[in-house]
């Protein structure tokens, strides 16, 4: 993927690169943390994510730490993601003004180094790239490229910017009050039915991803080149459900799918790709997907 004509702007952008929290006089550690670890292994939850939970909801004294070190860490993938960013937040502007008559309000992208906080709770850079609908953020450790790279096999500039763009994308969906329509059902159905509906989701967000892919090249933003195509395609396989899962544990769970197999995403990302044409990515009235 080559750049024509890329967007630098920083207006939009939040570095955290390099800061973290050091928490002191915690409400919860010692042996009361002890405590907290023993009752849940005897419910059968994660220890760690009970101890998180509770360190939330009552925190102690937090002091942020800054490493000087890592306050560039990764600069030239924090660029190319801006980039990406700039160049997303561009094409859908034009296309919430051109074809759905609405104005577009831009998320904030935010780099962090090992772990982060946001209004949908506190993340590490186990998570991955995310978007959080409560502050309109979307959060990226820049490491997780070289983890696409490395463990997933998905090399290229495409398939880094589909990850972004895909992220963009939520954030649309957020803007439309899909994320919102969906997030009424939780609690309402059944665990496999809510995966279905998540699953949905993501897909549509490839299909967005796919969409800006289209629109940036007509808007000479980018240049795709050879091998770009195979690139995205390594990482929507990559994520795929049942690509992580077979990794993972040797076998997938369809039931328990949240984003889609290898296939769909696939699919849906060359869909918006191919077509640029919104009205052709509502995964949520596809026959097949029922």
């Amino acid at each position: 993927m080559k750049w024509i004509n890329r967007n630098d702007s920083e207006a939009n952008f939040e570095d955290r690169r390099g800061r973290g929290r050091g928490r002191k006089n915690a409400a919860v550690g010692g042996a009361g943390a002890i405590i907290i670890v023993i009752i849940a292994l005897l419910l059968g939850q994660n220890p760690f994510q009970a101890v998180d939970m509770v360190n939330s909801v009552v925190p102690g004294q937090s002091a942020e730490v800054t490493d000087p070190s890592r306050a560039n860490e990764n600069e030239e993938l924090k660029v190319f993601t801006l980039g990406v960013f700039n160049s997303a937040n561009d094409v859908w502007s034009e296309i919430f003004r051109t074809q759905l008559q609405q104005s577009y309000v831009k998320p904030t992208l935010v780099t962090f180094t090992d772990e982060t906080v946001s209004e949908c709770g506190g993340a590490t850079a186990a998570v991955g790239p995310f978007y959080c609908p409560a502050d309109q953020k979307m959060y990226i450790d820049l490491n997780f490229f070289h983890q696409l790279k490395s463990e997933f096999g998905a090399k290229g500039d495409l398939a880094m910017a589909y990850v972004t763009a895909h992220e963009v994308g939520h954030h649309v969906q957020k803007l439309l009050g899909i994320i919102d329509q969906v997030n009424q059902y939780r609690g309402r159905i059944s665990e496999t039915e809510q995966n279905k509906l998540n699953v949905k989701l993501e897909l549509q967000a490839d299909f967005l991803a796919g969409v800006w892919v289209h629109h940036a090249q007509k808007m000479n933003m980018i240049l795709l080149e050879p091998g770009d195509l195979e690139s995205a395609i390594s990482a929507t396989t990559a994520v795929g459900d049942d690509t992580i899962q077979k990794r993972s544990m040797g076998y997938s769970v369809p039931d328990s799918f949240t984003h889609g197999t290898a296939a769909q995403r696939t699919y849906w990302f060359r869909k918006g790709m191919q077509t640029g044409d919104i009205g052709q990515g509502d995964t949520f009235n596809d026959p097949g997907l029922n």
